[in-house]
């Protein structure tokens, strides 16, 4: 018999960690040895139980799951990620994958892509969700490529600094210790950057900075 595949779930909502849970342990060779709700605690346990894969959703409090991704793989901790997110968006999932993801599928997604993301990564490949690369093609037929243009000329150069790490995944506190300022400065740049480019809390500007993480390493640095 093959060797069971362990898996860390990682998710703010418990309503989606039963059903991711219940969806994989269908397949005999899956096992769900551990849960998480937020990134902090699945960084923890990824490093206390390393599973074979772990499944992280992108927006979770604390350490969101970029940043989790990035810790991962500067331990060289041999758990691969899948991402599960509601974002069907390019640059995001290319900033996905640049910080160790494996594989990228949409929330909503059939049941059995999960599993076929868990067995796919498991032996080295990558795996898009096929409601994914069906939104990626859409995008590419629609557009000529020429994406709209990110305006952060209002920022200070500090802030776009910050905001560059906030696309990073890396939380206030990091971002403090990078640039040698208190982690309450990093709050008040948060705070006068969503003033600035209109963005309703500090979520919002984290998938903001997200969304455009490509744009703001070609233009920032």
């Amino acid at each position: 018999m093959s060797e069971v595949i362990e898996v860390l779930l990682a998710d703010d909502h418990p309503v989606v960690r039963r059903g991711l849970k219940a969806t994989i342990e269908e397949d005999e060779g899956l096992r769900v040895v551990a849960q998480a709700m937020d990134g902090n605690d699945a960084l923890r346990q990824i490093m206390e139980l390393r599973p074979a894969v772990a499944i992280l959703d992108i927006d979770m409090p604390g350490l969101n799951g970029l940043g989790v991704a990035r810790e991962v793989s500067a331990q060289k901790i041999d758990t691969r990620i899948v991402f599960m997110t509601f974002h069907a968006d390019e640059d995001l999932m290319r900033a996905a994958m640049d910080v160790g993801g494996k594989g990228y599928l949409l929330k909503g997604s059939e049941t059995d892509e999960v599993v076929a993301a868990i067995h796919a990564v498991c032996a080295g490949r990558t795996y898009i969700g096929s409601t994914m690369a069906a939104v990626l093609l859409k995008q590419k037929t629609e557009s000529s490529g020429s994406g709209q243009l990110l305006d952060i000329s209002v920022l200070t150069p500090t802030e776009k600094k910050v905001l560059r790490l906030i696309a990073d995944g890396l939380s206030s506190k990091e971002i403090g210790d990078k640039l040698s300022i208190h982690y309450r400065t990093v709050e008040n740049h948060r705070t006068n950057m969503c003033r600035k480019l209109n963005i309703e809390g500090a979520n919002a500007l984290a998938r903001f900075a997200l969304q455009h993480r490509s744009v703001l390493h070609e233009r920032l640095h």
